[in-house]
Protein backbone atom coordinates (compact mmCIF):
# COMPACT_ATOMS: atom_id res chain seq x y z
CA UNK A 1 0.00 0.00 0.00
CA UNK A 2 1.42 3.43 -0.89
CA UNK A 3 2.19 5.80 1.93
CA UNK A 4 -0.71 8.07 2.84
CA UNK A 5 0.32 11.59 2.04
CA UNK A 6 -0.59 14.13 4.63
CA UNK A 7 1.80 16.96 5.39
CA UNK A 8 4.29 16.23 8.14
CA UNK A 9 5.19 19.69 9.35
CA UNK A 10 8.38 20.33 11.28
CA UNK A 11 10.32 23.48 12.03
CA UNK A 12 13.38 24.07 9.87
CA UNK A 13 15.93 26.42 11.38
CA UNK A 14 17.55 28.96 9.10
CA UNK A 15 21.02 28.18 10.39
CA UNK A 16 22.87 24.97 9.59
CA UNK A 17 23.72 22.70 12.49
CA UNK A 18 27.43 22.26 13.05
CA UNK A 19 28.72 18.82 13.90
CA UNK A 20 32.01 20.32 15.11
CA UNK A 21 32.04 23.36 17.39
CA UNK A 22 28.76 24.72 18.75
CA UNK A 23 27.17 27.90 17.40
CA UNK A 24 25.12 30.51 19.31
CA UNK A 25 21.48 29.44 19.67
CA UNK A 26 20.13 32.99 19.43
CA UNK A 27 20.74 32.97 15.66
CA UNK A 28 18.15 30.24 15.17
CA UNK A 29 15.00 31.31 13.38
CA UNK A 30 12.60 28.82 11.93
CA UNK A 31 9.81 28.21 9.49
CA UNK A 32 7.42 25.29 9.08
CA UNK A 33 8.15 22.87 6.23
CA UNK A 34 6.59 19.63 5.04
CA UNK A 35 9.36 17.06 5.52
CA UNK A 36 7.76 14.53 3.15
CA UNK A 37 7.67 17.15 0.40
CA UNK A 38 11.47 17.24 0.62
CA UNK A 39 11.74 13.45 0.18
CA UNK A 40 8.76 12.01 -1.68
CA UNK A 41 8.60 12.65 -5.44
CA UNK A 42 5.64 10.45 -6.44
CA UNK A 43 3.39 9.96 -3.36
CA UNK A 44 1.07 7.43 -5.02
CA UNK A 45 4.05 5.27 -6.03
CA UNK A 46 6.04 5.52 -2.78
CA UNK A 47 6.17 2.71 -0.24
CA UNK A 48 7.84 2.21 3.14
CA UNK A 49 9.75 -1.03 3.77
CA UNK A 50 11.74 -2.22 6.78
CA UNK A 51 15.26 -3.49 6.12
CA UNK A 52 16.39 -6.78 7.62
CA UNK A 53 20.08 -7.60 7.52
CA UNK A 54 23.44 -5.86 7.18
CA UNK A 55 24.29 -6.09 3.49
CA UNK A 56 23.96 -2.32 2.84
CA UNK A 57 26.02 -0.86 5.70
CA UNK A 58 28.45 1.02 3.42
CA UNK A 59 25.49 2.95 1.99
CA UNK A 60 24.19 3.90 5.43
CA UNK A 61 21.30 1.45 5.39
CA UNK A 62 21.20 -0.66 8.55
CA UNK A 63 19.15 -3.51 9.99
CA UNK A 64 15.71 -2.22 11.09
CA UNK A 65 15.95 1.03 9.08
CA UNK A 66 12.86 2.03 7.13
CA UNK A 67 13.43 2.88 3.49
CA UNK A 68 11.10 4.90 1.29
CA UNK A 69 10.93 3.34 -2.17
CA UNK A 70 9.61 5.06 -5.31
CA UNK A 71 8.26 2.70 -7.96
CA UNK A 72 7.78 5.46 -10.57
CA UNK A 73 11.46 6.32 -11.08
CA UNK A 74 13.25 4.54 -13.91
CA UNK A 75 16.18 2.56 -12.44
CA UNK A 76 19.68 3.27 -13.66
CA UNK A 77 23.29 2.53 -12.77
CA UNK A 78 24.18 3.85 -9.35
CA UNK A 79 20.71 3.75 -7.82
CA UNK A 80 20.03 1.82 -4.65
CA UNK A 81 17.11 -0.39 -5.53
CA UNK A 82 14.65 -2.88 -4.18
CA UNK A 83 14.87 -5.85 -6.54
CA UNK A 84 12.86 -9.03 -6.84
CA UNK A 85 14.96 -11.98 -7.99
CA UNK A 86 12.98 -15.20 -8.43
CA UNK A 87 10.26 -13.89 -6.07
CA UNK A 88 12.70 -12.88 -3.33
CA UNK A 89 13.15 -9.22 -2.44
CA UNK A 90 16.48 -7.58 -1.68
CA UNK A 91 17.89 -4.08 -1.34
CA UNK A 92 21.12 -3.54 -3.32
CA UNK A 93 23.19 -1.07 -5.37
CA UNK A 94 22.35 -1.38 -9.09
CA UNK A 95 25.47 -1.79 -11.21
CA UNK A 96 24.69 -1.74 -14.92
CA UNK A 97 27.43 -1.27 -17.53
CA UNK A 98 28.05 -2.55 -21.07
CA UNK A 99 25.14 -4.98 -20.96
CA UNK A 100 26.17 -6.44 -17.60
CA UNK A 101 23.92 -6.09 -14.58
CA UNK A 102 24.87 -6.78 -10.98
CA UNK A 103 23.19 -6.19 -7.67
CA UNK A 104 26.00 -5.14 -5.34
CA UNK A 105 25.92 -5.26 -1.57
CA UNK A 106 27.31 -2.48 0.54
CA UNK A 107 29.16 -4.94 2.72
CA UNK A 108 32.20 -6.85 1.46
CA UNK A 109 31.13 -10.03 3.26
CA UNK A 110 28.18 -10.38 0.87
CA UNK A 111 28.73 -11.47 -2.74
CA UNK A 112 27.44 -9.62 -5.80
CA UNK A 113 24.27 -11.00 -7.29
CA UNK A 114 24.60 -11.60 -11.03
CA UNK A 115 21.33 -12.92 -12.47
CA UNK A 116 21.79 -16.13 -14.43
CA UNK A 117 19.92 -17.17 -17.56
CA UNK A 118 16.41 -18.23 -16.64
CA UNK A 119 16.26 -16.17 -13.46
CA UNK A 120 13.54 -13.55 -13.25
CA UNK A 121 14.74 -10.13 -12.11
CA UNK A 122 12.47 -7.16 -11.56
CA UNK A 123 13.73 -3.84 -10.24
CA UNK A 124 10.77 -3.10 -8.01
CA UNK A 125 11.67 0.46 -7.00
CA UNK A 126 14.33 3.05 -6.19
CA UNK A 127 15.30 3.81 -2.59
CA UNK A 128 14.77 7.52 -1.89
CA UNK A 129 15.92 7.64 1.71
CA UNK A 130 16.64 5.58 4.76
CA UNK A 131 15.01 6.53 8.05
CA UNK A 132 16.78 5.71 11.28
CA UNK A 133 15.32 5.86 14.74
CA UNK A 134 17.90 6.49 17.46
CA UNK A 135 15.52 6.52 20.42
CA UNK A 136 13.68 3.25 20.84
Amino acid sequence: MPIAYEPVLVTEFAQCLRAGFPSPAEDLGGRRIDILERIVIHPAATYALTIRGNSMLEYGIFDHDTVLVDRAIRPRHGHIVVANLDNEFTCKYLWKRNGTLKLKAGNETYPDIVPRDGQELLIWGIVLTSIKQFLI
